[in-house]
């Protein structure tokens, strides 16, 4: 009875307690009598009636219009992300494209009617508070994110051309609104106002973006990288002050008028720095070394940044340069800003920012672009923004004594407008300063300037081929003597692992031996000021590994948009004798619907999809390996060890199950573990081939006469748990692995580490 004593009770509480509520629903019915209830009506309509009308108003309820509204445009926008970087290009100029294929061009052009039904022009309002509360907290991060330590170091040598990539397209742009104000200006809007808008939307830069394409570019370490790393903080910085001048002077109609605007901005810049900043820093300093920052300093930053941006948007210079105030004042620790920067990313550049793509684009109408006229003027603007930033910077930049290919390169980069160039154009046109025929227009030149970027600095490096990345460095015939073999690691403590496996690998090669750990990191994941620190947290461990194994070993960091790809590339053009990696876990796990479809929190896995419509893979095969892994198996060129882990230190005792003469390549790595470990190495010939086969034999009697006792043949059907649990190290080829994996082999609850090697 005791058993069933908490099941008798939870029935009782459950059925008394209900009694209770039904006694006091029949009571209050009584108490209704002179409340001027209305009877209920009888409409003569159906249960499902009732419930498809009121399943339809739930449908247009503002909060469920935008709820539906922010799930489409993430998965669009992520989409067109995905896209565009595999075309190697930043996924915010996807997001951007998601933007006008959303809007009137593109879906609203051909779907019409449910264009209007997720995106009403009564919702708009909502989805722009929403997006502009998104741009608020980016530009807190673009302000977190420039180091104002490295600008005042590096200004002498990067502010003439940053000031030369502003003034030069700026009195460009005024000169185009010379010739196109009397047509695209809209009525009311004195020239003055309309030319500054235009120039300054001509001299942007996009910091966030250019740094990203940095990093992904191995740029960050070379002199070039910090140049032009440096421009664009100080480009930023310049150009968003006279943005906030310029919107002074629009809204109030004139320079005279915009004279006390000025003043109040000076003297908030000025409390700012003299007043905020040592506020910030002493709380800074009281949270030193604690690794976390509390809820309620978070309450008190996020304070500041709403009273910046709403003190900004008060004087009459956009909340905007509020926001980017309050994280450029922010404290300079680098670890403080990187843990702030970490809490309010994902939402403001994942969920929030893409609102903003989209309003844009619906903004945004091509179709009024109806005549080739306007497809003539569109062009010259591209033309005009290009000379601009790109020849200006370029041609600065070697009057300043640089070569030409670094200063292409400078002005390759210093051309990228992106996302901060339509936060420009969308104030503009709130403004009314721009038409929607001109917005439409510059909109184009902002996506086209910012794609650009990459296909001219490939062009330059084709030009200039005589300067070649350390990645891509060619080999002296020296090194192509040498085994040589890349480990590439995730974790800091993976690349320990696999740089001990390297080494029981080639131990005693002494100089004919060539080891490489890389390291390659989502861009997505890194700051620009953050870089340095995070390389050196990635390779501490592989450093003091390798000073312990007297073993010496050289790396490589990469950020990349694509990881696989990046890997499976430096892998083939580097003349690498093996590649070791780590076997992940994939992000598609879980249900058994994700496990077939590639379905996971990130909605799809767009690769799997692609690889099955080719023909390339099976969607309903179900892997041995995490989707990461597959990749680089299947596109690398030359042998590659997966490594399982559990708890390896060394391969003193290895284990090589043989189920067919195909894993025969196996013997080779057999032979090296004992000539560079003097491993002890068991083979066992599970399906009994081995014995008869002569080539086999006679290999393994050669290893034995140079290292005898090292190496034994084994026939036994069956092994025994304790026999697994006293190898270090199990060697396995990719097929018998799938093998073990497909037949659920009772082998896998106790096999030690294992090195599943694949041979192209």
């Amino acid at each position: 009875m005791a058993k069933y004593r908490n099941i008798i009770f939870y029935v009782a509480t459950i059925i008394f307690f209900s009694c209770v509520m039904y006694w006091f629903f029949i009571e209050g019915k009584t108490l209704e009598t002179g409340q001027n209830i209305p009877a209920e009506r009888a409409t003569g309509a159906t249960m499902w009636e009732n419930f498809s009308d009121s399943f339809l108003v739930n449908l247009h309820h503002p909060l469920a219009l935008l709820l539906a509204q922010i799930v489409t445009i993430i998965m669009v926008a992520k989409l067109f992300g995905w896209i565009c970087m595999k075309l190697k290009q930043p996924s915010v100029i996807g997001e951007m494209i998601a933007g006008i294929v959303l809007g009137p061009s593109l879906f609203g052009l051909y779907f019409p009617e449910l264009s209007a039904f997720i995106f009403p022009k009564e919702s708009l309002g909502n989805l722009q508070f929403l997006s502009q509360i998104g741009l608020i907290l980016f530009m807190y991060i673009v302000g977190m994110e420039l180091d104002l330590s490295v600008l005042r170091k590096k200004a002498h040598d990067a502010v003439v051309i940053s000031h030369a990539s502003i003034i030069i397209p700026f009195a460009l742009g005024v000169g185009l609104s010379y010739f196109i104000y009397k047509e695209f200006a809209p009525d009311g809007i004195q020239f003055s106002s309309f030319a500054l808008f235009i120039a300054i939307a001509m001299s942007i830069t996009a910091f966030p973006v250019l740094a990203r394409i940095v990093q992904e570019r191995n740029l960050h370490k070379t002199k070039i990288g910090t140049v032009v790393i440096t421009c664009a903080a100080a480009d930023d910085i310049t150009a968003w002050c006279i943005l906030a001048a310029v919107i002074a002077v629009v809204k109030a109609g004139s320079f005279s008028g915009s004279v006390f605007v000025i003043i109040m901005a000076v003297v908030y810049v000025f409390i700012m720095i003299k007043a905020v900043r040592p506020f910030l820093h002493r709380i800074a300093e009281s949270q030193k070394g604690k690794g976390f920052i509390s809820k309620g300093l978070v309450a008190v930053f996020f304070l500041i940044l709403i009273i910046s941006s709403y003190a900004t948007e008060v004087i009459g210079i956009h909340a905007l340069f509020g926001a980017f105030m309050a994280g450029a004042i922010m404290p300079e620790n680098v670890k403080f800003r990187n843990l702030f920067i970490e809490k309010i990313e994902d939402v403001a550049l994942v969920l929030l920012l893409p609102l903003f793509f989209v309003f844009t684009g619906l903004r945004t109408q091509i179709g009024l672009l109806n005549d080739p006229h306007l497809w003539k003027i569109g062009g010259f603007i591209i033309l005009t923004a290009v000379i601009g930033k790109f020849v200006g910077s370029a041609l600065t930049a070697k009057f300043l004594k640089l070569n030409w290919k670094d200063s292409l390169t400078i002005g390759a980069l210093m051309n990228t407008r992106g996302l901060t160039e339509l936060i420009v154009l969308n104030i503009g046109y709130d403004l009314g300063v721009l038409g929607p025929e001109l917005f439409a227009m510059l909109v184009i030149m902002a996506l086209f300037t910012t794609f650009m970027t990459g296909p001219c600095l490939d062009l330059i490096n084709y030009f200039f081929k005589g300067k070649k990345s350390s990645l891509e460095e060619e080999d002296s015939d020296e090194n192509m003597a040498k085994y040589r073999v890349l480990l590439s690691f995730e974790t800091p403590q993976s690349g320990s692992t696999l740089l001990k496996l390297a080494d029981n690998f080639t131990r005693k090669m002494n100089g004919n031996k060539s080891v490489t750990a890389m390291n390659i990191a989502p861009v997505d994941e890194l700051h620009p000021f953050d870089i340095d620190n995070f390389e050196n947290e990635q390779f501490k461990n592989v450093i003091e590994t390798s000073e312990e194994l007297d073993l010496e070993v050289t790396t490589l960091f990469k950020a990349s948009t694509d990881i696989e790809n990046d890997l499976t590339n430096i892998t083939n053009r580097g003349n690498y004798d093996l590649l070791l990696i780590m076997l992940g876990k994939s992000m598609y796990e879980g249900s058994l619907l994700g496990r077939l479809l590639g379905f996971t929190t990130k909605i799809i896995n767009p690769e799997k999809l692609l690889n099955t419509v080719k023909g390339k893979s099976n969607i309903f095969n179900n892997s041995p390996f995490d989707d990461s892994t597959l990749q680089i198996l299947d596109n690398t060129q030359i042998p590659v060890g997966v490594l399982v882990e559990k708890d390896f230190t060394s391969a003193d005792r290895v284990f090589i199950p043989m189920f067919n003469l195909s894993d025969f390549y196996l013997l080779e790595y057999a032979k090296r573990l004992i000539n560079n470990n003097n491993s002890q190495i068991i083979i066992l010939d599970v399906a009994g081939q081995i014995r008869n086969n002569i080539e086999v034999k006679e290999l393994i009697r050669s290893i034995e006469q140079v290292a005898p006792n090292h190496i034994t043949l084994y026939n036994e059907k069956k092994i025994e748990k304790e026999f697994l649990d006293s190898q270090d190290l199990m060697l396995i080829s990719k097929k018998s692995w799938r093998g073990l994996i497909e037949s659920k082999s009772l082998w896998l609850s106790d096999i030690p580490s294992t090195l599943i090697i694949s041979n192209p």
